[in-house]
């Protein structure tokens, strides 16, 4: 059983007890998450698909922590003008893991 549901804006394929990162949720370790916004759930050859969501289904997760990604350097030139910029960025993710399908 698996279901596509829509957290913090993008779309992921999840099945019970499997653990992923997503951006940045305000929930704090530990706590529990409920997604409303599943647009399908497979039930072993069932489908079932919503238009754009189904409104009885939900998928419950809890969080396990806060991480930062890799770093990724930007580096701007233009040449023959002086022109440098260096920037970093690092993207904040939330470690979750997906308890229960229901709907």
């Amino acid at each position: 059983m698996f279901a596509i549901v829509t957290i913090a804006g993008q779309q992921f394929k999840v099945e019970e007890g499997q653990q992923l990162f997503v951006h940045q949720l305000s929930a704090n370790a530990g706590d529990s998450v409920t997604f409303d916004e599943v647009n399908l759930i497979d039930r072993d050859g069932n489908v079932s698909v919503g238009k754009p969501t189904l409104s009885a289904a939900q998928v419950k997760a809890t969080v396990i922590e806060h991480q930062k990604g890799n770093k990724v350097i930007v580096f701007k030139k233009k040449r023959r003008k002086g022109y440098r910029v260096k920037n970093g960025h690092r993207q904040s993710f939330t470690k979750i893991q997906i308890e229960s399908i229901a709907g």
